[in-house]
Order: structure tokens, then sequence, then C-alpha cells
């Protein structure tokens, strides 16, 4: 009985972070605050979904291909999402004007409170 009503806990956070995801990417100004969207609150849904489906159907085999996934998922997403805005900076993507500091290049809206750095 607990273990059911925890595994619908879980699943249910899942599920709310991952909806939360789908509207930031929906609804966030520019790609690099989608992707960070994306990345960080996707894969948190995901882990805890498989551990609510961990704990729904407990094993062995669920739990190695469980703990297997959701180290893959915290490992890869956050890299996938930095190696995505990153191409999406240098292909010229446009940054929000709500942005205040450019760490790649420099100021890049007003009031901005760090001085550009060098290149060099």
């Amino acid at each position: 009985m607990i273990r059911t009503v925890l595994a619908s806990t879980l699943l249910l956070l899942g599920i709310a972070l991952i909806a939360i995801s789908a509207i930031g990417l929906i609804r966030l100004p520019d790609v690099y605050h989608r992707m960070n969207s994306v990345a960080k609150a996707a894969s948190l849904g995901l882990s805890c979904v498989l551990l609510g489906v961990l704990l729904l159907i407990p094993g062995w085999r669920t739990a190695v291909v469980v703990l297997a996934a959701v180290g893959l998922q915290l490992f890869t997403a956050p890299v996938g999402g930095y190696a995505l805005a990153r191409a999406a900076y240098r292909a010229g993507a446009p940054l929000a004007s709500i942005t205040r500091y450019d760490e790649l290049g420099g100021r890049a809206g007003e009031g901005g409170d760090e001085p550009a750095r060098d290149s060099a």
C-alpha cells in the first residue's frame, strides 16, 4: 500500500516536471532558455517516472535497467543540452532581450553588471 502511494507520487511528480518542461519549451523567449528547461526538468521528470516504475515492478532486472537508464539520463541530458545550446550560439541564434550578459561574447543587453571579457 505505501509502496503504491510512493510510486504514484513519483509518477505524478515526474509527469508534472515533464509538463513544466513542455510549457517552458513553448513559452520561454529564446533557444538558450528553452534548452535549459528541457535539459533539467525533463531529465529529472524522467528519473522520477523511472523510479516510480521501479517501485511498482520491483526486481533485480528492473532495478538494473532503471538505475542504468537514470544514470545515463542524468549524465547525457545536461551534456546534450549544453552542446546544443553551444551549437545554437555558434550558429548565431539571437539572445532574448532580457538577457543581461553574454558570457561568450561580452555584454548582450543593457544593465549588465560585469565588464566584457577579453577574448585573448
